[in-house]
C-alpha cells in the first residue's frame, strides 16, 4: 500500500521523505492557504520533492472551466494529478482530460457508485472520505470494500486513495481491505512509528546498556 501526505507544508513533505515513507502528495485549497504562499509556487517545489504524484485541485464548478484549470495544472509538472470534485460536470471534464492524457484525482466520493463512476469516466484515482462519514455514524472503510471489490470485477485501473484518515486505525483498516494509497496527514504518519511499549523497550535497554563496565 502506497502512503501518500495529505498536505502543503513542505517542511513536513521532507521529513516524511527522509522516513522513505512519502510515495506522493495530495493538497487541497485550504491545505495550501494554510501555508500563506502562492498556489503555483507551493505546487512547484512540492512537486521538485516527490517524485510521486501530487493531487492539485480544481476548483471550478463547470467542465470548461474545470478542463481549463486541469490543462494549467497539468503543466506545472509532470507528476501533478488534477483533483476533481464528483459531479456530473466533474465527469465530464474527468473523460475530456482522460482523453488528453491528463491525469485526475475525483475526490469527494461518499458511496461506491460515485467511485465507479469515476473510474469509468476514466479516473487515475478515486478519493472516498471515510472519515467524514464516519462523523455521520457511516462506514466508511465498508465504502472503500465495495469500491475496491467494483473496480476489481470490470479490471478499472483507476487507484483507490483512502481519504480524510483520521488516525491510525483507518490505516490498518484500508490495509486490510487492500487500498492502493492511503493519504494521511503528517501527524498520522508520526503516530503510526509509535507505540508505549517500544519506548519502554528502549528506555530499559538504554538503562541496562549504563550497567555494563566501561573498559
Amino acid at each position: 500500500m502506497k502512503i501518500f501526505l495529505d498536505t502543503a507544508d513542505v517542511g513536513e513533505i521532507r521529513e516524511g521523505v527522509a522516513m522513505g515513507m512519502v510515495d506522493g502528495v495530495t493538497t487541497n485549497p485550504t491545505l495550501v492557504s494554510r501555508t500563506g504562499r502562492p498556489f503555483k509556487e507551493v505546487i512547484e517545489e512540492i512537486c521538485g520533492i516527490v517524485s510521486g504524484p501530487v493531487s492539485a485541485e480544481a476548483v471550478s464548478m463547470d467542465t470548461q472551466g474545470l478542463i481549463k484549470e486541469a490543462n494549467e495544472l497539468s503543466s506545472i509538472a509532470s507528476n501533478v494529478v488534477v483533483k476533481i470534485p464528483m459531479t456530473v460536470d466533474g465527469l465530464k471534464a474527468v473523460k475530456a482530460c482522460a482523453e488528453k492524457g491528463i491525469k485526475t484525482n475525483v475526490t469527494l466520493v461518499f458511496q461506491s457508485l460515485q467511485g465507479l463512476l469515476a473510474a469509468k469516466a476514466g479516473a487515475s484515482f478515486v478519493s472516498p472520505f471515510v472519515g467524514r462519514l464516519d462523523d455521520l455514524a457511516g462506514e466508511g472503510m465498508d465504502m472503500v470494500a465495495e469500491l475496491l471489490t467494483m473496480l476489481s470485477n470490470y479490471n478499472y485501473s483507476a487507484e483507490v486513495i483512502v481519504a480524510s484518515i483520521r488516525h491510525p486505525m483507518h490505516v490498518v483498516q484500508s490495509a486490510m481491505v487492500g487500498a492502493h494509497v492511503v493519504t494521511i496527514p503528517f501527524k498520522v504518519l508520526n503516530s503510526l512509528t509509535k507505540h508505549p511499549l517500544t519506548d519502554r523497550g528502549i528506555e530499559a535497554f538504554l538503562k541496562d546498556y549504563e550497567k555494563i563496565p566501561k573498559g
